[in-house]
């Protein structure tokens, strides 16, 4: 139960809790209804927005832009689709690639009407002259994909069923370029001269997340290319979107975008932020729609069966699942509700120290232990790199951090800076702590399957498991099983002790093993763990998929200078898919020296469960 937010610089976490009365950054700085020290110490409901989260969105950037970046988490699933990352290894077999590029054209059909229809009702000449060049680069576009088909002798005059993917994004694209538009006031169709202006504007918001969703798979896919394995067969097609010229055209439409909707009302922006998600949604379905004849590595649960298979999912809590460590929001907590000097304090009441103590002694805590810590990583780092994985060697260093994290822990028990806050506001900060976007919705996903025989274990270093189970509790997450410290209390209100069930990484490797072995049953069993820190590595090593969340900086040094690589989980995927021929098993399995690294939640749902 690491004090780690001490480590954190301002900039990844929202609270820097160097608790000296002139840095001091409390929550009172982000959430303004924060209530002072003199407040009462039950804290109302609605005043604790705990993990108040700074809006980094720049205010200046263009409509598509800030579109792109809301709806990020949307594109990953289009690229974690099996087909996409077949695609990206090149053993997608032909004939899936064949019934895509029928597929493709459909679409790109109905883009070129689409922006016919645009300049059609567009009243500006610079207006019309772009959606003129972007219509001209489809009809490039379709020379492509005809070239493409002439290259691989496929035969597009043969009749091609169109899925019903196609038909839901092709229908909504040429509804909407029509006027025919829901969420409009009225009969949802544009009639007048004016209305009619706005659809080049609704039109490109229906279109720019394709483009710019292509652009992105192509870089990517380009950067994945190995010049070591020869020619990619797909390799046209990579060529093609990752081009300097698909690029700019992809650009292109997102400042036409741009242009076409300075004029609109915040209710019409609003309009085509529904159509712009609308389209990214249609899109993901598109390709995860593409049949597929051949094994594919991903998603990892395609192959679940209930009856014969047990799925375990292990996750860290503080910087894993929250965006503020546990820590530090008890701290403020304790901060926040302590008396100041000159109040009396009742006699019936533990003793408590008052506000200005406690940020000195928070203080002092703060930078001893971070000199401690760092001292102590150096000290458990082999002093030459190992050019081969050691678990066993790593296990007795991180033994060394643990007996430190247990002084450290001691020291914050005597100091008594724990000692009266009280279990009411504990689990009111918990029900309003805010979660890592796309954490609830991943666990959710899990436990509420009923085609899923699968557990959610979370393993962590908390003070106070109290506020981890508000926390999952107000997400409707009960059927987490949360493994962490306690507090003790008298009546409603906290002593000052730890009961420490989890304070070491030590700790956290020997609950892992204790939960695994008692599932009493017979079923295979896949386990997955997700942390973001060095209390993690023991257990991210031992699961057969160990996934490191975020991009902390001691735990990639600490695993490199022990032999463990970190791979990005795409690219990792993507080699694992050339690897993967019919009648082998994608190969998930502990110990191997290999963690996988994501930049969100939304590429561990992608992989585990798919879209």
């Amino acid at each position: 139960m690491r004090m780690r937010w001490f480590l954190r610089s301002p900039i990844k976490s929202p609270l820097n809790l160097n608790l000296s009365p002139k840095r001091s950054f409390s929550l009172r700085a982000l959430v303004p209804h924060w209530p002072s020290p003199a407040s009462p110490r039950s804290l109302p409901r609605s005043s604790i927005p705990m993990a108040a989260i700074h809006n980094h969105s720049n205010s200046e950037a263009g409509l598509a832009r800030r579109f792109w970046i809301k709806f990020t988490r949307q594109s990953i699933f289009a690229m974690y689709t099996p087909f996409a990352i077949a695609l990206a290894s090149g053993n997608l077999n032909i004939d899936s690639f064949h019934h895509y590029i029928a597929q493709d054209v459909h679409f790109l059909r109905a883009f070129a009407q689409a922006y016919e229809l645009a300049e059609e009702c567009a009243d500006d000449d610079d207006a019309k002259l772009g959606i003129c060049q972007l219509r001209k680069a489809v009809l490039e576009e379709l020379k492509m994909h005809h070239s493409l088909v002439q290259e691989w002798g496929l035969d597009l005059t043969k009749e091609h069923n169109i899925n019903s993917a196609t038909v839901k994004y092709t229908d909504f694209l040429l509804a909407t370029a029509s006027g025919k538009i829901e969420g409009l006031k009225g009969p949802g169709k544009l009639a007048t001269p004016f209305e009619k202006t706005k659809i080049s504007a609704y039109t490109l918001g229906a279109m720019t997340p394709c483009m710019r969703l292509y652009a992105v798979l192509g870089k990517k896919f380009q950067e994945l290319l190995d010049s070591n394995e020869g020619t990619h067969p797909y390799n046209k097609w990579i060529d093609n979107y990752s081009s300097d010229g698909f690029q700019a055209t992809a650009l292109q439409t997102e400042d036409l975008l741009d242009k076409l909707s300075v004029s609109l009302t915040g209710e019409e922006l609003d309009v085509i932020e529904k159509l712009y998600s609308q389209a990214m949604k249609l899109e993901i379905e598109f390709f995860s729609a593409q049949p597929l004849f051949q094994p594919t590595v991903a998603p990892l649960t395609k192959e679940h069966k209930p009856v014969e298979d047990h799925l375990i999912i292990f996750s860290d809590f503080d910087l894993t699942c929250t965006v503020v460590d546990s820590s530090a929001i008890l701290a403020e907590i304790a901060i926040v509700t302590a008396p100041k000097s000159d109040q009396n304090q009742p006699e019936d009441q533990i003793v408590r120290m008052s506000s200005s103590d406690l940020r000195n002694t928070w203080g002092f805590l703060s930078k001893q232990y971070t000199e401690e810590y760092e001292q102590c990583i150096e000290n458990i780092m082999p002093s030459d790199r190992l050019d081969y994985f050691d678990y066993k060697e790593l296990s007795v260093a991180l033994e060394q951090l643990s007996k430190f994290e247990n002084t450290a822990n001691n020291r914050v028990i005597e100091s008594g800076v724990l000692k009266g806050i009280s279990i009411e506001d504990i689990k009111r900060a918990g029900e309003r702590l805010i979660l890592q976007d796309g954490c609830t919705n991943f666990f959710h996903s899990i436990v509420k399957n009923e085609n899923l025989n699968a557990n959610v274990h979370v393993l962590s270093y908390c003070w106070c498991v109290d506020l981890i189970r508000s926390a999952f509790s107000s997400a409707d997450l009960n059927e987490l099983d949360v493994h962490a410290n306690e507090f003790t209390y008298e009546g409603s209100v906290s002593t000052g002790e730890i009961v420490k069930k989890m304070e070491s990484p030590i700790d956290k490797v020997e609950a892992f093993r204790s939960i695994l072995k008692n599932c009493n049953d017979d079923k295979k069993k896949l386990t997955v763990y997700i942390g973001d820190s060095v209390g993690d590595l023991l257990c991210l090593l031992e699961a057969d998929v160990g996934i490191v969340i975020g991009s902390s900086s001691s735990l990639r040094r600490v695993g490199m200078q022990f032999g463990i690589s970190f791979v990005p989980l795409y690219s990792g995927l993507v080699k694992k898919q050339k690897e993967y021929v019919e009648g082998t098993t994608s190969d998930w399995k502990g110990l191997s020296g290999v963690l996988y690294t994501v930049s969100s939640w939304a590429e561990v749902h992608a992989f585990i469960l798919g879209c």
